[in-house]
């Protein structure tokens, strides 16, 4: 058994597709499927079941998985027993635009600057689908901002608590008001990020007796720049507003959200990280610490 051959069995299980796994693994698709009948060849036993546009595992592809999985581990092993010394290695990474346009920069920058062997590849994934990619091993890392800090099938590091802040433009009517209670925002126009954000999905929980609606601008810098506009107001982490909050193109209402977010990071249980992903969290840590 290659290796070569498992790391692509590994990828297909992981996304059951031929067609995303060769795009992740730079493939073309034929050489995935080929890979993968390789394989079956050589152990003498079928890994997936076709289902016409659909792929599964069978009993005998579940029973491979977590050999492949570790046989993979052991290979980054000594390639770093090998090159002792040098951090070097991809890491795919999980995680959402607030986090990674306004928290990750720092740690970015100095991994970026001090390790160049380290090259960090950033998908954007919200909430169950983040979670449900870091328990199949799609990402090796994952940074969310979440209410909850347990999760079955993952190993998790609180960075710390992620303050929220209620925005406006200046001149809106709850500006200037204090002690506003959730029943007070009731009637106001309400500007949303992504459903599947955690506190885009908190805030309209606790609007529900309400029945809000949401302006949908998808993103955090569409949706302070609708807020700045006049549109309405937009729950968003303090730190995504710190410069709008101090140049006063946003103001911040004096209203309390009642859940509070942790900025955490995540990886599958039980997984060994290879040396340069514990060097990515231990840096992680320290940015947090400082």
């Amino acid at each position: 058994m290659e290796l070569r051959l498992l790391a692509t069995f590994e990828k297909v299980a992981e996304v059951l597709s031929f067609t995303r796994a060769a795009a992740e693994l730079g493939y073309a698709q034929s050489s995935v499927t080929a890979q993968v009948r390789a394989l079956e060849t050589s152990l003498g036993a079928e890994l997936f079941d076709r289902l016409g546009g659909h792929i599964r595992l069978t009993p005998a592809g579940e029973r491979l998985l977590p050999y492949a999985r570790r046989m993979a581990e052991l290979a980054g092993e000594a390639r770093e027993a090998v090159t002792a010394g040098e951090a070097a290695g991809t890491i795919s990474v999980a995680t959402m635009e607030s986090l990674s346009t306004y928290r990750l920069p720092p740690l970015l920058e100095y991994v970026h600057h001090r390790h160049p062997g380290i090259r960090l590849s950033l998908r954007p994934t919200l909430g169950d689908a983040a979670r449900e990619a870091l328990r199949r091993g799609t990402y090796d890392l994952g940074f969310l901002m979440e209410a909850e800090t347990s999760y079955e099938g993952l190993e998790t590091e609180v960075l710390g608590p992620e303050p929220l802040v209620l925005v406006a433009a200046p001149g809106h009517p709850l500006a200037g008001r204090t002690a506003l209670t959730t029943a007070d925002l009731a009637g106001t126009a309400l500007v949303g990020t992504e459903p599947g954000c955690a506190y885009r999905d908190l805030f309209e929980a606790e609007l529900a007796p309400w029945r809000p609606g949401f302006l949908e601008f998808g993103t955090v810098e569409a949706s302070k720049r609708a807020v700045a506009s006049g549109l309405g107001i937009v729950l968003l982490p303090r730190v995504a507003v710190r410069e709008e909050l101090a140049a006063g193109t946003l103001t911040a209402l004096d209203w309390e959200p009642p859940f509070t977010l942790f900025t955490q990071l995540a990886w599958r249980r039980g997984k060994r990280l290879p040396a340069h992903v514990r060097l990515f969290v231990e840096q992680a840590r320290r940015l947090a610490r400082e």
